[in-house]
């Protein structure tokens, strides 16, 4: 199949390399959802531009990614850890099988020490954001790891209208600082815009969060995102004290507070500084693209989940540590051509990466002082993709997207454990069809069939004896996972806009994943799981009723199983089943406007056989704002505005505290902030 795929490709490049016509307008990343229809390759596609995210109340920097319909943002520790992620019947943990790109950038981290695909997007700036262009399922050639579920590429501005200083405050001693502009540096020429932020925040938390965060932007461009280039300069850090989730025993006797700690040394701190540029040039023959970043990162986190159910002496807090560099480039070339007298789209590009990772380690730890060594790494990861797609326009209404995408990946690991020391390598190829029928009535249907993959830590590639000195089979045999994953999606679906100011599409959608193959961090092994599949149907909708008005609406349900037979059960725990969303935003350009939402999220199972199960929970935000003039700014956000007593995220385990002398299953819980109110005054400069 794999082998047909390119032999065809390349008789279509042939072909394209006569010249011709580009089939379909080119579109540029700020596209608006009404613009997809004839450009967009599936129906669970889209984007949402920076105008549409500007009165989206906000808790965290990343619920940006709240604008992907289905997808919910939550958090189980401190504001400074990466989030919690759930779409399509995915329990995404920190990232996995959903990849992220910021600027080129990717801000997935494999072989990463508290989880492979771990996506902290603490450091993203909301207000600087110009577009979120989002996909799902792995249908697309230039997506590669991580993407099976999807992936959302964010843009940030070129420039700003104009500078402007922000001030925010609320309960809890929350205060934020931003100030940002930009200028040509000559007439006519390169833009160069700046971002600095400085954010504290203690949260409703009986041990103060203590949240320190400095962020700065520095952004140097010209032309536009398809016709032009920018180099950017980041720096970020961040250093709290976390209250992770904790039992539900230990709050129904009284021994902590709802938003009490068992740990009030758990926290951490991290930093990420990256220089990145991006080129792009379109003209009638084609366009081509090139990318390039350089990423150094590092992570000192501290966590407590079990208190004392490993060492009951000195409690069971352990470190997790990451030092690592990243470089990686990408480029791609599509030409615009004429095949037997049809318009075709051919388009070949490539992307590498390489993860110098000087440290990945886990420690035992009491009160942040390290006392004990489960494993201390040292790995090297690089990978290359290739990838070709051909894009035909058949008839007027049918036009086919056939691609194929090949990883090469290489791992080499040097362990303390000398036995877990070795190299490994893994190449996957991964077929893409899609199929498009329409517009009929400004209606089009899609097909889409691909394969995806996301890679294996590298530790768990090359692992012999498990390194766990907590554990009872401690230097015993340990199986090793396969680097690459395989995964194998398809979706049927359709996108409308029926009448003027109404959008809206309908997918059904299946994916499955032939093994779902973990390395759990936390205990430094490998964890190989069963087969899985999920599948379900999502309904998006947008309508602007008025102008300056405009309502979205989303609803997804899916089901996630495993696909074997097993006691256990078939239910695949922490897998989100029904996520709905409601919004709505007033903004005619006058003195007043407003946004508000309001977001399910659906129970879980928590166990295989689903006898536990989290709650459901529905959050309303609120943001309302007047202009007093041209320069100054006034807006209020009410964060959970009924004030809900809900939980963020849920977890069933065996946990044990000092006071009780043996392991227990438990529900464990991180509450959802109560109400809060942050008031911000804009400054124009």
């Amino acid at each position: 199949m794999e082998v047909f795929l390119l032999v065809f490709l390349a008789i279509i490049a042939g072909r394209a390399m006569a010249g011709g016509e580009p089939m379909l307008e080119t579109v540029d990343v700020f596209a608006s959802h009404a613009e997809l229809l004839g450009v967009a390759g599936s129906a669970s596609e889209g984007s949402v531009t920076g105008r549409q995210l500007e009165r989206r109340p906000l808790l965290r920097p990343a619920e940006v990614l709240e604008a992907v319909p289905g997808l919910i943002v939550s958090q189980h520790s401190g504001d400074g850890k990466a989030n919690q992620y759930y779409l399509r019947g995915f329990n995404l943990d920190h990232g996995t099988d959903f990849a992220t790109w910021l600027m080129g950038m990717p801000v997935n981290m494999p072989t990463h020490a508290h989880g492979q695909g771990y996506t902290d997007l603490n450091f993203l700036i909301p207000e600087l954001v110009s577009t979120v262009r989002y996909r799902k399922g792995p249908y697309h050639a230039d997506e590669g790891d991580f993407s099976a579920a999807g992936a959302v590429h964010i843009d940030y501005r070129r420039s700003l209208p104009e500078g402007f200083v922000q001030v925010e405050a609320g309960p809890h001693q929350y205060t934020r600082l931003l100030a940002t502009g930009s200028r040509p540096l000559a007439e006519g020429g390169p833009v160069l815009l700046g971002a600095a932020e400085v954010a504290y925040n203690n949260g409703p938390w009986v041990e103060h969060e203590n949240l320190r965060k400095l962020n700065a932007v520095l952004r140097l461009s010209a032309g536009t995102a398809s016709n032009g280039w920018s180099a950017t300069a980041m720096a970020y850090q961040s250093a709290w004290t976390a209250t992770d989730q904790v039992p539900r025993r230990a709050v129904e006797a009284g021994l902590i507070d709802r938003f009490g700690s068992l740990d009030p040394t758990s926290g951490g701190k991290t930093r990420r500084a990256s220089l990145s540029a991006e080129w792009a040039s379109t003209d009638a023959a084609g366009q081509s693209r090139a990318s390039a970043y350089f990423i150094d990162y590092r992570l000192d986190l501290f966590s407590n989940f079990t208190y004392a159910l490993d060492n009951p002496v000195r409690g069971d807090q352990f470190e997790q540590a990451d030092r690592r560099q990243t470089l990686g480039a990408a480029g791609s070339r599509t030409w615009f051509a004429g095949w037997a007298g049809r318009p075709v789209e051919l388009t070949l590009g490539s992307q590498f990466r390489h993860d110098h990772i000087g440290q990945v380690g886990l420690f035992l730890t009491e009160a942040r002082q390290r006392y004990g060594t489960v494993r201390d790494d040292r790995v090297e990861q690089s990978s290359l993709g290739l990838f070709s797609e051909a894009r035909v326009q058949w008839l007027d209404a049918l036009r086919t997207t056939l691609g194929v995408r090949a990883d090469q990946y290489r791992f080499d690991v040097d362990s303390d454990i000398l036995a877990n020391s070795g190299q490994a390598a893994a190449l996957i190829v991964a077929p893409k069809l899609g199929v498009v029928l329409g517009p009929w009535r400004r209606t089009e249907f899609y097909a889409n069939y691909g394969h995806g993959f996301h890679s294996n830590d590298a530790r768990g590639t090359t692992i012999r004896v498990n390194p766990d000195v907590r554990s009872a089979d401690y230097g015993g045999a340990v199986a090793r996972v396969r680097p690459l994953a395989r995964a194998r999606g398809a979706e049927v679906g359709l996108r409308s806009a029926p009448v003027a100011g109404w959008l809206t599409s309908l997918v059904l959608w299946r994916l499955d994943i032939a093994s779902e193959l973990l390395f759990v961090g936390d205990a430094g092994i490998t964890e190989a799981s069963r087969p899985s599949r999920r599948q379900g149907v999502e309904w998006s909708n947008s309508w602007m009723p008025l102008a300056g008005v405009t309502v979205d609406a989303d609803v997804a349900v899916s089901s996630a199983r495993f696909r074997d037979a097993d006691a256990a059960g078939r239910h695949i725990p922490g897998a989100i089943g029904r996520v709905a969303s409601l919004g709505a935003v007033l903004d005619a350009g006058g003195r007043y406007f407003g946004g508000l939402r309001v977001r399910y999220f659906g129970s879980r199972p928590l166990i295989e056989d689903n006898s536990v199960r989290s709650a459901s929970s529905t959050l309303t935000n609120l943001k309302v704002g007047y202009r007093a003039d041209r320069h100054i700014t006034l807006s209020l956000e009410v964060l959970n505005l009924f004030n809900r007593q809900l939980s963020d995220i849920d977890y069933y385990y065996e946990s044990q505290l000092k006071t009780e002398t043996a392991p227990v299953a438990d529900l464990h819980s991180h509450p959802s902030e109560p109400r809060s109110l942050r008031l911000a005054v804009r400054m124009a400069l």
